[in-house]
């Protein structure tokens, strides 16, 4: 019982905490917004990021996911508090120089990378693509350092500084476009992106500090702890390449759209993902320890993975419907200003309609993929991302072409949606970790009430058409989300307890 209120406590403060973070992420998209619109230098922008992702994703990722489970193992059986844990040192020694070596390969070769990953770009959009990667590449060693360093304290229960480590490299980000953006352009959003990434690593300091951890470059690659770690970082290996993978591909087909289609797509992404980001993926940094720990109790796991779907369904699912019938008034409230027009917002309002979908399907699938990855199974996930990715190419190739950005977008709703359901099968028959019943059940309510709540919503909008961004945004907001707890009481469903059990949790922390 004091694991589940420490987990419920966890998930508040981290969740609090987030969304202290995310305040300045959505206040820094903003300024960037205003600042350069939806245009070629920050398409140009994107992709650069997305070749450092590349580097990132091949084993940053990876190695952080796979030293949680064993350092929290180490950390639960230490009886004098945090000294040492040489198979981390090894992963982050190793980490460092592969990730090194691959940013300066990845600079060195710029130019032919780029025209792979951006095919439709051209001449000067080009050469701005191939001298910011070779900025933003500076990012990788300090960002795989701020991973690896959270997921120590993490382990420790120390989730504090991780979950605020957003709130100065955003403070910074909005600075570089704000004040610097004007005269340097979009230079000045990639140097402000390797300040920020070097202020999220300070960040991790303290509580390695409070907790008493040291740690020293090691190349020990017999020692156990890393043996056991770097048993587990290729199956996530692959599921970290093939999500940036499929970032890449989105962009590489939008590249060859209409100028500003890449960013539509990416603030489209950004507002979408925002509540998941906010509520479920904070809700799993408490949840996944908690899942390693009871990896030897079928019984604690389901319990668990219940209680992570309940809330996902519980709270994504209207706000799917929010942000589906409201897509074009809340971006008009998030982005529209400065250099920001009309037609940037319809293309981005667009992109947030399609990807609605996959904001429930991402929420579903991280839950049961982390229950697969505490209890021992990767290469189910993995095999599942691989498919998930060859829908979202093909879907990409297919539909782009005649529908445009509204194709690449539902083609990554529909490869989230089949990786949930698929992940969740796998969980449910080879390790009795999900209960099928319940999550039929829990998703059938969902459906029944989404089609009462999203009618009235789509009412509403139409009564209402023509109104400030705010009000009719606000008023789609309440029906559906009235509407929806209401049928959640009406039908005595058993997740109506989790905002309250939640809350209780808080009060008493």
């Amino acid at each position: 019982m004091a694991r589940r209120g420490s987990v419920s406590r966890a998930a508040v403060l981290v969740t609090a905490l987030t969304a202290v973070s995310t305040l300045f992420g959505f206040l820094r998209d903003v300024v960037i917004a205003a600042v350069y619109g939806a245009g070629a230098s920050l398409d140009a922008y994107l992709v650069a990021q997305g070749l450092m992702n590349i580097v990132l994703g091949l084993i940053a990722y990876a190695m952080a996911r796979s030293v949680i489970p064993v350092t929290a193992r180490e950390a639960a059986a230490e009886a004098d508090g945090c000294t040492r844990h040489s198979g981390f040192d090894v992963a982050l020694t190793v980490t460092m120089v592969v990730l090194g070596l691959g940013a300066i390969v990845m600079g060195i070769f710029a130019g032919p990378v780029t025209s792979l990953i951006a095919p439709g770009f051209e001449g000067s959009q080009a050469q701005l693509t191939q001298q910011l990667t070779r900025i933003v590449l500076a990012a990788t060693v300090l960002i795989a350092g701020t991973d690896l360093l959270a997921a120590v304290a993490q382990a420790h229960g120390r989730v504090v500084w991780s979950s605020l480590q957003g709130v100065p490299f955003n403070i910074i980000m909005i600075g570089a476009a704000g004040v610097f953006g004007p005269r340097y352009g979009i230079t000045a959003l990639a140097v402000g992106f390797v300040v920020g990434s070097g202020a999220r690593l300070l960040l991790q300091l303290p509580p390695l500090r409070a907790l008493g951890t040291r740690i020293r470059p090691s190349l020990a690659l017999r020692d156990p702890g890393f043996r056991e770690i770097a048993r587990l970082v290729p199956p996530l290996l692959v599921g970290s390449a093939i999500g940036n993978i499929n970032t890449l591909v989105d962009r590489a087909v939008g590249s060859t759209l209409e100028e500003g289609a890449i960013t539509a797509l990416s603030y489209g992404w950004r507002l979408v993902n925002l509540p998941e980001t906010l509520l479920i993926a904070s809700l799993l940094v408490p949840l996944y320890p908690a899942l390693s720990a009871a990896s030897k109790d079928p019984a604690e796991v389901r319990r668990l993975v219940g209680r992570g779907l309940a809330v996902t369904v519980t709270v994504l699912a209207p706000l799917c419907l929010i942000l589906a019938l409201a897509a074009a008034p809340l971006v008009d409230l998030a982005f529209g200003r400065g250099a920001f027009d009309a037609g940037d917002a319809a293309a981005t309002a667009t992109a947030v309609i399609w990807y609605a979908p996959a904001l429930i399907a991402l929420g579903c699938r991280q839950v049961v993929v982390s229950a697969s990855y505490a209890v021992g199974d990767s290469k189910g996930p993995v095999l599942v991302a691989v498919a998930a990715m060859l829908v979202n190419v093909v879907g990409d190739i297919l539909l782009a072409p005649i529908f445009g950005l509204a194709g690449i977008a539902a083609a990554t709703s529909a490869s989230l949606l089949g990786a949930a359901v698929l992940n969740g099968w796998l969980l449910h028959r080879r390790h009795a970790g999900l209960d099928a019943g319940a999550a039929a059940a829990l998703v059938g309510r969902a459906a029944l009430l989404a089609a009462v709540a999203g009618g009235a919503g789509y009412g509403v909008a139409g009564l209402l058409d023509g109104e400030h961004p705010a009000v009719l945004a606000g008023a789609i907001g309440a029906a559906v989300g009235g509407l929806y707890i209401l049928g959640l009481l009406v039908l005595r469903a058993p997740e109506r307890h989790v905002p309250l059990d939640m809350l209780r949790a808080a009060r008493r922390k």
